[in-house]
């Protein structure tokens, strides 16, 4: 399945029925009189966040969306029904937002089942039964019914993850995710093996938590390069960041300072999100070399640095204990006996 974080569609809310002209012709009925009742309203346009979706990618085929309109009304003072509400379904961490220069937020779905009603119907006209007066006895107006709103909005999607995946082209990102979870991203030897966001589920010490991976990203993302920055709305409601730096780098205190100036620049408060360091591929130095650049790295980024390496898994079960902890799960069994010394029968 193609990912699709981006969409631009149609909305239109139905229109409301028109109302009825009709008069009573029973036959023991003397007088009569108009009896033609109110049209239906029309169908909202109602967002909902549904489990099991994470891309926008049938934004791309359909881009219209239509609610039906509300059914005429008719004689013997029979209103109109209202025309179904049309219910577009969308990921979870979908955001709504207006078609203009700002792309201001309309509404933000972060929740399953969460609903927006999102553009109401247009009211049903009325019938000639209600515009009988005193001095108007047989009215034949009646009302067309009111035009539903029509709006072009832009979708966005923003995945919803616990943990976010940070660092350079190639610094074993992908590799240690597939490692934690069953993810399978792409792994190559060469940058920009990863061109789309992955998702994946650790299960660790009782606990699962949702770890996303981005693109890698490169100095001057901000201005575009590379895939620029604009994966980076998927890390934004990551309560941590795991930063990797590849140990094989030539300079690994300029690696972690490039990703950390993109973050800066991006905004969104990315800079100010709880961060794990870790150096990655210690599987190919020796001891005193990964001690060595650790130190480097902590001196630069101002953390304890975390040694790993995602193909062997060495230090992987340490880092995944340190985000358990900044997710805030607490250790195991913790919850059940909390739970038990506050329960009782009575």
């Amino acid at each position: 399945m193609h990912f699709l974080d981006q969409a631009k569609i149609f909305i239109k809310s139905g229109d409301g029925g028109p109302g009825a002209v009709s008069f009573r012709r029973e036959k023991y009925v003397e007088y009569g009189g108009p009896d033609g009742g109110n049209g239906g309203k029309g169908g909202d346009i109602v967002f909902e966040a549904v489990a099991g979706l994470n891309t926008l990618i049938d934004f791309r085929y359909t881009q219209h969306f239509k609610a039906k309109r509300g059914t005429p009304g008719a004689g013997r003072d029979r209103t109109g029904a209202g025309g179904p509400d049309l219910v577009i379904q969308v990921p979870i961490g979908t955001q709504i937002l207006d078609d203009d220069e700002d792309r201001s937020l309309l509404a933000d779905l972060t929740k399953e089942g969460e609903r927006v009603h999102f553009l109401r119907g247009g009211d049903g006209g009325r019938g000639n039964a209600s515009y009988k007066t005193s001095t108007n006895r047989a009215p034949r107006q009646h009302g067309p019914g009111w035009p539903g709103e029509e709006l072009w909005v832009w979708l966005r999607l923003k995945l919803l993850a616990d943990a976010g995946l940070v660092g350079l082209p190639n610094a074993g990102k992908s590799t240690f995710i597939n490692g934690v979870t069953n993810a399978q991203a792409k792994v190559g030897a060469y940058a920009f093996t990863t061109l789309r966001p992955q998702l994946g589920v650790v299960s660790h010490k009782g606990h699962e938590f949702v770890i996303a991976d981005i693109p890698g990203l490169i100095e001057g993302a901000a201005e575009g390069a590379g895939v620029g920055d604009r994966f980076l709305g998927h890390i934004e409601r990551c309560r941590v960041l795991l930063h990797l730096v590849d140990a094989n780098d030539t300079d690994v205190a300029t690696s972690y300072r490039i990703v950390r100036d993109e973050l800066e620049a991006y905004g969104a408060d990315l800079i100010d999100k709880p961060v794990i360091v870790a150096l990655n591929k210690i599987d190919t130095l020796d001891d005193e070399l990964v001690a060595a650049l650790s130190a480097e790295l902590a001196e630069e980024s101002g953390h304890p640095v975390m040694a790993l390496s995602g193909a062997s898994g060495a230090g992987v079960p340490a880092v995944l204990d340190k985000l358990l902890e900044a997710i805030g799960h607490p250790e195991p069994g913790e919850d059940e006996s909390d739970e038990a010394a506050g329960w009782s029968p009575v």
